[in-house]
Formats: structure tokens, sequence, C-alpha cells
């Protein structure tokens, strides 16, 4: 408490026009840790669902390969789970941002165009895949390459 009655003896000596070089700080009082738990929990539903979809479609396609191309498994079916992964992922990375102290308003507008950057990097390279896979069968993809 001592403090607390420094800094306000501090404020009411101060001039009101010195008030706005004083610096505000955002100490957010209630972290959002229930959001945090709830992104977590929708980022892995919709990653169920997206695995689901996924495996789905694939074993379809490898029923009958000669019905469609395989790249266009990318329908609707996926790009909503997908979706429902990055929303999720935006809001867990934001939430985790504002526990450590940046306000909110910094924090979204970090972490969503990042969690949407990778959404649309993964997308492609998703896309990569599958057409690797039409072109050759699972041989076509060497793990080597990769590096694993």
């Amino acid at each position: 408490m001592p403090a607390d009655s420094a800094m306000n003896s501090m404020m009411n000596a101060m001039p009101v026009d010195q008030m706005d070089e004083f610096p505000q700080y955002f100490v957010s009082l209630e972290p959002p840790i229930l959001l945090l738990v709830a992104a977590l929990v929708f980022s892995v539903l919709s990653g169920l669902a997206f695995q689901g979809a996924l495996i789905e479609d694939l074993n379809n396609w490898k029923a009958n390969p000669k019905a469609r191309s395989i790249t266009s498994l990318q329908n609707i079916n996926l790009i909503l789970p997908f979706l429902g992964m990055a929303i999720g992922s935006s809001f867990f990375l934001s939430s985790g941002v504002e526990i450590f102290g940046l306000p909110p308003t910094v924090a979204y507008s970090f972490s969503i165009p990042m969690a949407f950057l990778i959404g649309l990097l993964v997308w492609k390279q998703l896309g990569s895949i599958l057409r690797q896979i039409e072109q050759g069968g699972s041989a076509a993809i060497d793990l080597d390459d990769v590096g694993f």
C-alpha cells in the first residue's frame, strides 16, 4: 500500500499539462484464460474434423481415382474445418499474448494475420502434396527431400 499512496501523491503533485507524459501501461486484471482454453479446444476439434474429412475424401478417391482429380478434394468439406483451426489458432495465440500483458488490439493485430498466413501456406502445401500423390501415388512423396 505505501507504493500506492506514493503514486497517488505524485499524481496529485503533477501539473495537469504534464499528465500526458506519464506512461500508461496496459495491465489486464482478468487475463483471458477461459478464451485460451476455449480456443485450444475449438482448434483441436476442428483439427479432428479436418482429419476425418480428409481421410474420408482420400479413401473415396482411392476407390475410384478416375472419377475426379485429387486436388478437387480441397473443397468445402475441408475448407470449413481448416478455417476453424485457423480461427481457433488466432484466438489461442492472441489470448496467450494478452496473458503476457499486451493490450487486446495489439494481440489481435499480431495473431490474426500470423495465423491466417501460416494457414494459407499449409493449405498450399496440402495442395502440392495432393498433386504429388495424384501423379505418382504415395511413393511420389519422398520424405528424404522434406528432411524427415
